[in-house]
């Protein structure tokens, strides 16, 4: 069904078959459908998807009217900066569903939920999302919120699921990490060192008597740090882990 509202030069299209992928890419298979809204520059492309029309409509109405936002027709699904899924519970049918999305698009993922188990959390993150909403709470700005945070390669998350996943990682880090003497920082805590001393402005033999290991095993690890991250020398090796809190 397609309607012309001249008062806002807008075409609206919406359609209740799967988006058909693009080229070259795998078909996201499963309920939901996008809708087109023909916008300025400047907004978020979304792509809508539902397990059914009466959920993926009720998100529909309250996005078409904002600016921030343009909907995408199913043939420009793949050009989409986020995909919105819209769901009751998150079952393996959605799980897979999610996989497949990840598979067919290059934007990232938000889920709308109205039912979330414990456990989910391994599964929505296993699966590409970014960003979860309950449905409850899915009220128009909050909509808006998420989709423009995904866009901005940010994340949303209910606090008592981020309260969750930072547990999770919490636990990793004890129980797998230290042991190994590695850091979720993609530094291990001799390297991070070693860092630091550099910064400070010590020299190879330097650190080498600060940390009882060789000179040519600091000559080693700082080189590794720099190949392993495509850095240029230890200069760079510095301000990189500063600037991204490493040390």
């Amino acid at each position: 069904m397609t309607s012309t509202d001249t008062s806002r030069e807008e075409v609206v299209t919406t359609r209740r078959t799967p988006v058909a992928p693009r080229s070259g890419s795998a078909r996201p298979s499963g309920p939901g459908v996008p809708v087109q809204v023909r916008g300025k520059q400047g907004q978020v492309r979304v792509a809508v998807y539902a397990e059914d029309l009466i959920l993926q409509t009720g998100v529909v109405q309250q996005l078409r009217q904002r600016p921030e936002v343009e909907l995408l027709s199913e043939g420009e699904a793949g050009k989409a900066e986020v995909s919105l899924l819209v769901v009751d519970a998150l079952t393996e049918a959605v799980a897979e569903h999610l996989r497949r999305l990840r598979l067919a698009t290059s934007g990232r993922i938000g889920l709308v939920v109205g039912h979330f188990e414990a456990g989910g959390l391994q599964t929505i993150v296993e699966c590409g999302v970014a960003a979860v909403l309950r449905r409850s709470e899915a009220d128009q700005d909050r909509l808006v919120h998420l989709i423009t945070a995904l866009a901005n390669g940010e994340g949303v998350m209910p606090g008592d699921l981020l309260g969750e996943l930072l547990d999770r990682i919490g636990i990793l880090q004890r129980t797998v990490l230290d042991g190994r003497g590695l850091t979720l920082s993609t530094l291990t805590a001799r390297e991070a060192e070693m860092l630091r001393l550099v910064a400070e402005g010590f020299d190879t033999s330097e650190i080498a008597a600060k940390t009882s290991y060789s000179e040519r095993t600091v000559k080693n690890v700082l080189h590794e740090i720099i190949t392993r991250l495509d850095l240029r020398n230890r200069a760079h090796a510095v301000g990189f882990a500063m600037r991204r809190g490493l040390i």
